[in-house]
């Protein structure tokens, strides 16, 4: 086996590191949201117009709460009037007209600094990205696909960015928390599948191209995809019940809750039993890299049917959610990982490229 080269071990090192990363940066979301810190900060990408937000109320003008709501209205606006020319019309509306937009958010230092401190995770998210870029630039002559991975990821993370200050703007408008969950997933699968593809050779060729394993794993990535988006969903609901209630009577929210609460309860059996069918199956082709991934991956999701379970039946306990969701997100990762890999130890693998080895 070919040794590999120090670019190589620089990339993948580094890019894992990079995933890991972007994982924290979802827990720190989670802890934003439970905590109700999403409008800590009401204005982006500055926080309160000061790149280092204030301590004290008496920092801030006596008429902060109109300034600061006035250019929420004025950026939604603009962006529905571009929306509304592009032939979203419908989505324009909805910008345009949704009471959350016209909700003064009072200054609070505690949330104030827990957003402060997930923009500064953000950010250094980004620059681990970028970094991830530069040391992707030796696979242009040798694999391409890694190289154009981590660069839509850096892209993606960009507007990412942009979307957090719609979210802002519009104070945490649903349809825009749900995209930005999902824009997450999908940057970490990308880094996750450039990491991979950069030692292929290493893990390629041990086990036979299953079809049916492979369909199934890519059924069951889709499945819990579907599963976090609908979660995101649920959650956007306990948001508008707590708003409701103002955030009084806990015990009675899930029974206020929509469908969405519903089918994601239920469509969580399903995806439980496709998670003990996936794993069987693992297990019987006996290779050992799979057999760990396949553990993790069952104690991942008896966690997350555990604490779905209690946030069900306990009154969605604060403390549980940003785990809910954290844990939500690894079982994704730890599904995707298990895909790629089950294909580069497949024998379908070998008719691929190969990666950068000491022959670069």
């Amino acid at each position: 086996m070919a040794q590999k080269s120090f670019y190589s071990k620089r990339f993948i090192n580094f890019g894992l590191v990079t995933v890991f990363a972007v994982y924290f940066l979802i827990l720190v979301g989670g802890i934003v949201r439970s905590t109700g810190s999403g409008m800590g900060c009401p204005d982006w990408p500055k926080c309160f117009g000061n790149w280092v937000p204030p301590t004290d109320v008496s920092q801030l003008p006596e008429d902060y709460l109109e300034v600061y709501k006035q250019k929420r209205i004025e950026k939604n606006e603009k962006l529905a009037a571009y929306l509304g020319d592009m032939g979203f019309e419908k989505l324009s509306a909805t910008i345009f007209s949704h009471p959350s937009q016209y909700i003064e958010t009072e200054f609070n230092l505690t949330k104030t600094w827990i957003e402060y401190l997930n923009r500064l995770v953000g950010v250094l998210i980004g620059i681990f990205i970028f970094l991830t870029v530069v040391f992707a630039v030796p696979y242009i002559k040798h694999d391409k696909t890694i190289f154009y991975l981590a660069l839509v990821s850096f892209l993606l993370v960009g507007f990412q960015g942009w979307l957090g200050s719609i979210v802002v703007s519009t104070n945490l408008l649903p349809i825009t928390i749900t995209i930005h969950m999902a824009l997450a997933l999908v940057i970490v699968a990308m880094l996750q599948y450039a990491v991979v593809r950069a030692q292929k050779r290493d893990i390629s060729g041990h086990l036979s191209y299953s079809p049916k394993v492979n369909t199934l794993l890519w059924v069951l990535a889709v499945a819990t995809f579907a599963q976090i988006m609908l979660g995101t969903q649920v959650r956007e609901e306990v948001d508008l019940v707590s708003f409701a209630m103002n955030g009084a009577d806990r015990g009675t929210w899930v029974d206020k809750l929509g469908m969405s609460f519903y089918i994601h309860r239920s469509f969580s059996i399903v995806v439980l039993a496709l998670h003990l069918y996936v794993a069987m199956l693992l297990y019987r082709l006996r290779n050992t890299i799979l057999t760990r991934l396949t553990n993790v991956m069952l104690v991942l999701v008896g966690v997350e049917t555990v604490i779905g379970v209690v946030m069900a039946y306990f009154a969605i306990p604060p403390v549980l959610q940003p785990l809910h969701l954290t844990f939500g997100s690894l079982l994704f990762g730890v599904q995707f990982q298990l895909l790629i890999l089950y294909y580069y130890a497949s024998r379908e693998a070998l008719k691929k490229p190969v990666a950068i080895h000491q022959s670069c």
